[in-house]
């Protein structure tokens, strides 16, 4: 009988056989990528034909007022500068404006008809206005927390609690990413026209769920992921070696340990890898033709809103599944009136485009655009007449989708004659994500993880599809 024996091999030796293999590696991960992408998916999910295959996240970061952009409220005009009724607001939870006088401030811009559907919008946003026809406008939305941090958590998440999963890196588990060399769940921010509302980096977090399904935020300047391109004196093939052999350490550790996140770790770099080459081309706008960016009005690479919207454009071209533009600008809390202008300025024109660029190529009818904010702004004003802002909204706010199984040229639900409580086909958060994973064929009270003796859900154990508002 032959006894076998382990006999340590010292690191050095241990290098060198390793990286006999991994010139190969190197090589097979830029000629057949696919061999080496993360794809993971849960069996049996989606659980029936989906109707998109993307969704592209517009966040008006801060809560950008219904009453000023797409809920047209005449009475609210005829009152301004009256007491507000106590009807509306006895034992309501409000924010800055708790235990204050409360005084109605009407409309500070015109509204008007937009479209064959003559939706009513604000005059601030033409050219949203000019795809009426295509957005399904839902004004009678309403969420639970008042602060903007746990009000993003809670629009990102399903929940006030942090450390829980976002819906692009839920979506991400239960289908797989269709990307081989770029991340299922890509961020990107911009600002302007108020204040730079912060965003933690846990909105796009995978919570409990394994880290790959994590959000990667882009850089708006410079290079969009820090270390994309290698250092002087590094090539392809060397830094395909080096990766292999670092993963066939971490392969060597996993085996020992027995955990899961190592497995993450080595889909993550050789993910890394692969974006070495894919994220230059991906963000040199150069190919784009000249009435593309005049459609969007950037040529790309200026950090703003519009720039972002173009290469949401091409991150959803080569198979991103959940894309997330955050615009941090939208917290009026006072002086309004000329605020709003310069905010709906920086954005309007990049969210149309989006719209218009993916409807010219046929693409919109497999992405669905959702357009909106963490919460609304209130009927009632908040400073002096002269600076008058509005405060954190939640009873009652609007936004709108377009795109992948969405009904164009029509509204859904309604506020009060004040823009205060939604009051006709209501809309929860919950409402509106299991919508979202409708869509993608997903019954979102099927897809679930088990973490801490409980089955936890992006919906919670709420959540109705708005069937309504589908073609």
């Amino acid at each position: 009988m032959v006894k076998k024996t382990m006999q340590a091999m010292p690191r050095r030796a241990f290098l060198g056989r390793a990286s006999m293999g991994m010139g190969a590696f190197g090589l097979a991960s830029l000629l057949r990528p696919e061999l080496f992408a993360a794809k993971s998916a849960v069996p049996g999910f989606p659980n029936y034909a989906p109707k998109i295959k993307r969704v592209i996240w517009l966040c008006m970061a801060g809560g950008p007022s219904h009453l000023e952009l797409f809920d047209y409220k005449p009475e609210l005009a005829e009152h301004d500068g009256e007491a507000m009724p106590e009807s509306f607001t006895k034992g309501q939870q409000i924010a800055q404006l708790q235990g204050k006088e409360l005084r109605v401030l009407g409309p500070q811009h015109p509204f008007t008809r937009y479209g064959k559907s003559g939706q009513r919008m604000s005059v601030l946003l033409p050219h949203i206005g000019a795809i009426a026809d295509d957005i399904c406008i839902v004004r009678s939305m309403k969420t639970e927390h008042i602060n903007h941090d746990t009000a993003h958590t809670f629009m990102n998440t399903g929940t006030g609690i942090a450390g829980r999963p976002s819906m692009g890196a839920w979506l991400n588990y239960g289908l797989g990413s269709e990307s081989d060399d770029l991340p299922g769940f890509v961020v990107l921010t911009s600002e302007g026209g108020g204040q730079a509302q912060p965003i933690a980096a846990r909105q796009w977090h995978s919570g409990f769920l394994p880290s790959r399904y994590q959000g990667v935020k882009f850089n708006s300047f410079g290079d969009p992921v820090a270390y994309v391109r290698n250092p002087p004196g590094v090539d392809n093939k060397m830094q395909g070696d080096l990766i292999g052999s670092v993963a066939e350490l971490n392969r060597l550790q996993g085996g020992m340990v027995n955990d899961p996140e190592i497995e993450t770790r080595i889909a993550q770099y050789e993910l890394a890898f692969r974006m070495q080459m894919s994220v230059p081309e991906l963000v040199d706008f150069s190919n784009e033709p000249q009435h593309v960016r005049d459609l969007y009005g950037t040529g790309g690479g200026d950090g703003s809103f519009a720039a972002n919207c173009l290469l949401a454009r091409r991150l959803a071209e080569r198979g991103v599944r959940f894309i997330h533009l955050y615009h941090r600008g939208w917290d009026h809390h006072g002086s309004i009136k000329k605020g709003i202008v310069e905010t709906a300025g920086y954005v309007d024109r990049g969210s149309a485009a989006l719209v218009k660029d993916l409807k010219q190529r046929g693409m919109l009818e497999d992405t669905l655009v959702v357009w909106c904010g963490e919460f609304g702004r209130t009927p009632m004003s908040q400073g002096s007449r002269e600076t008058a802002g509005r405060d954190h909204h939640i009873k009652g706010f609007s936004m709108w989708m377009a795109g992948g199984g969405v009904k164009g040229g029509g509204g859904w639900g309604a506020t009060d004659e004040l823009g205060y409580n939604a009051v006709e086909n209501i809309v929860h958060v919950h409402d509106l994500h299991a919508t979202i994973m409708h869509l993608f064929g997903i019954d979102h009270k099927k897809l679930t993880y088990r973490f801490q003796g409980r089955n936890f859900r992006l919906t919670d154990v709420h959540g109705r599809v708005v069937e309504e508002v589908l073609a």
